[in-house]
């Protein structure tokens, strides 16, 4: 799957979730290559977050079971976001889980070239730690689109074909601070994960 990125950054303040959720995947790509960046520091807290539109009825159906299931992981309730350094940061997915609050799928995050057209994004890499996410090579792209509002775009897969389907989704917030840093970062090269990077 391919897409037309034009390069006009912009954030709307009329935009909203809802906006959001009502896009096809194709005006959502169109969304994120006219946004930018957050800087790492501006990322601080627990985002809510939420499956957009998904490129095909199966991506819909494993987004759901894997975000929205009651047994394992639980319901998604929100990505969270610290800074640790000017350039870098960590976090994690936090999920309602048989009546409680857990946290998973620790990340590290970064400022670095969109995989899509180049430009930056908050990139957060989920190969920086060992989980199930890091396992299948996630990696998400994040641009801001409006006051509080955060366009996602997750990839994973174990060929550079399958890393280029992009899975949306919507943050919003912060809506609560950061709960505190889930397991211990391996030893691992972040620029692996990132074509630009890797390639450079």
């Amino acid at each position: 799957m391919s897409f037309k990125i034009m390069k006009i950054a912009s954030i709307s303040p009329s935009l909203s979730e809802s906006d959001l959720l009502a896009m096809s995947v194709k005006e959502l790509m169109a969304l994120f290559a006219r946004s930018t960046a957050p800087t790492v520091q501006q990322m601080n807290g627990e985002f809510a977050a939420r499956l957009l539109t998904q490129p095909s009825k199966l991506a819909q159906v494993i987004g759901n079971v894997t975000v929205n299931n009651p047994i394992m992981p639980g319901r998604w309730l929100c990505k969270a976001f610290r800074p640790i350094s000017g350039e870098r940061g960590r976090g994690y997915n936090s999920f309602a889980h048989l009546g409680r609050t857990v946290q998973r799928y620790p990340m590290e995050t970064l400022i670095a070239p969109s995989r899509y057209d180049g430009r930056p994004a908050y990139t957060l890499v989920y190969a920086s730690f060992r989980s199930m996410c890091g396992a299948v090579n996630m990696v998400d792209e994040v641009r801001q689109v409006g006051p509080n509002l955060y366009l996602g775009i997750g990839t994973w897969g174990f060929t550079e074909a399958q890393r280029r389907i992009p899975l949306p989704f919507v943050l919003c917030g912060p809506i609560a601070p950061y709960a505190g840093d889930i397991d211990k970062q391996k030893i691992f090269d972040i620029r692996q994960a990132i074509p630009a990077l890797k390639k450079g």
